[in-house]
């Protein structure tokens, strides 16, 4: 299968957001690529204070218009993540539309980003409610698992998408210039390592001019860890070809999995 990643900037104009994702994937889906991916809040600012302003019930414009995109090009397409309103909570939400553009994925972040480092201060708790599942989908491929970007760093979740058949993990994600260059790369390979799956990780361009400056660097690792693609921090797009026997192949050969001792953990 093909990988079309678009890594996009990020404006405070919805319109201008989904204009530039539109213009990549007229670009890049050339009847080959079957999975286009996009960066965790590609349709607005990664600001706390705005995610309420932004927020849209599921089945709203900017979904809308990803299930559009996706049935135009006849691609999965992982739309990211957006702000999500249901009730009084609100969610940091990806959707997942096949090539009909109908929904077969939806993944509320679990594992809400409050840190406290040197050079980085950040809650998103102050605005959004965390999800509680391990989400996992169906493609013609085989199963796939969803999650975003702070979710990544806790292994349990991942297992568990594993548990359930997947194969491949999309992560929609935005670290930033602190935890980037110190963890995006690990943590990708890792997880890779780990479980034996293709990761494929998507970011926002950087914007140096932003109050949250993301790190970039979108990336796919293989399941034995290599890295297979990763941009720089510039908006654009890469294709990347896998194969997802490769899993099989992987598994086979170094047989973690079957290996565990679950008698002892």
């Amino acid at each position: 299968m093909k990988i079309l990643s678009l890594q996009t900037p990020v404006s405070e104009n919805i319109d201008e957001n989904i204009a530039v994702v539109t213009k990549y994937m007229g670009a890049g889906c050339d009847g080959t690529v079957d999975l286009v991916t996009l960066p965790e809040m590609f349709a607005c600012p990664y600001e706390t204070k705005l995610f309420p302003a932004y927020a849209e019930e599921e089945g709203g414009r900017i979904w809308q218009q990803c299930s559009a995109l996706a049935r135009k090009y006849r691609v999965y397409l992982s739309a990211g993540s957006i702000p999500e309103r249901d009730g009084f909570c609100i969610y940091n939400t990806a959707y997942v539309f096949n090539r009909d553009g109908q929904c077969i994925g939806k993944h509320r972040k679990a594992h809400l980003f409050d840190i406290d480092v040197p050079g980085q201060y950040y809650k998103e708790s102050e605005t959004l409610s965390p999800g509680n599942q391990a989400t996992v989908f169906d493609t013609e491929f085989g199963k796939m698992g969803l999650c975003i970007c702070y979710d990544m760093r806790f292994p349990e979740l991942f297992r568990a998408m594993v548990a359930k058949g997947a194969k491949l993990v999309i992560i929609p994600a935005a670290f930033n210039m602190t935890t980037g260059p110190a963890h995006w790369e690990l943590l990708i390979r890792t997880r890779a390592v780990d479980n034996q799956v293709f990761t494929v990780a998507t970011a926002p361009a950087r914007n140096e001019k932003g109050k949250y400056v993301s790190w970039g660097h979108s990336m796919i690792a293989g399941p034995w860890g290599n890295v297979l693609m990763q941009m720089d921090a510039r908006e654009g797009y890469a294709i990347t070809e896998i194969n997802l026997g490769d899993v099989s192949k992987v598994r086979d050969s170094m047989p973690l999995l079957r290996q565990r001792r679950t008698d002892i953990y």
